[in-house]
């Protein structure tokens, strides 16, 4: 094939490739009744007058599957991160000990379950949906390159290749999607 029809299929490699890291990054904030620090990656902290994420001024770990405990840096930052947490509505109520910040996760009911598998479904649509429009980029790509005088095997094959790629990203997604699904089903 031509160095062009390569670059073109590359190229949509690349963006599938993108669409699974995205969708996968996405996953990580949807809890599945496990905590951990992810959980708290949206929380900002009121740090000297700037808002700085959470994981920047403390140390957030997980002592057992339900708990979180956040060490901050300075013992000052305790009340901040505290109510930077009730802030984010996330959902959690904090206890300060004086030394550290507890957190109890709650399992989740079964119909928040239900909710976490739409909102996964939904995410996994609209990977799918990224890597459709990477093929239909590609595709308008080789026809381009077909007008220009690549024979027309050559963009056959280019197509072919891109619906084989396209297949198995959706395929992909389809499996990240079941994972997810049993993981936030799972009591």
């Amino acid at each position: 094939m031509t160095e062009e029809i390569d670059f073109i299929i590359d190229t949509a490699k690349e963006h599938m490739e993108g669409s699974i890291a995205h969708l996968e990054k996405e996953f990580l904030n949807i809890r599945a009744g496990k905590a951990t620090p992810q959980m708290l990656g949206g929380v900002f902290v009121d740090y000297y007058g700037s808002q700085t994420p959470l994981s920047q001024v403390a140390n957030i770990n997980v002592p057992d599957a339900r708990t979180l405990t956040v060490t901050p840096w300075e013992k000052s930052m305790l009340q901040p991160i505290e109510k930077a947490i009730m802030i984010a509505n996330l959902g959690f109520n904090p206890m300060n000990n004086g030394d550290n910040i507890i957190i109890s996760v709650p399992p989740l009911t079964e119909e928040r379950r239900r909710d976490l598998v739409k909102q996964a479904k939904s995410e996994a649509e609209d990977a799918k949906i990224g890597i459709r429009n990477a093929r239909k980029d590609a595709n308008t790509e080789i026809k381009k390159e077909e007008k220009n005088g690549t024979s027309e095997d050559i963009c056959k094959t280019a197509e072919e290749t891109i619906q084989k790629l396209t297949d198995s990203y959706i395929k992909k997604i389809d499996d990240h999607l079941a994972v997810k699904e049993a993981e936030i089903m799972k009591v």
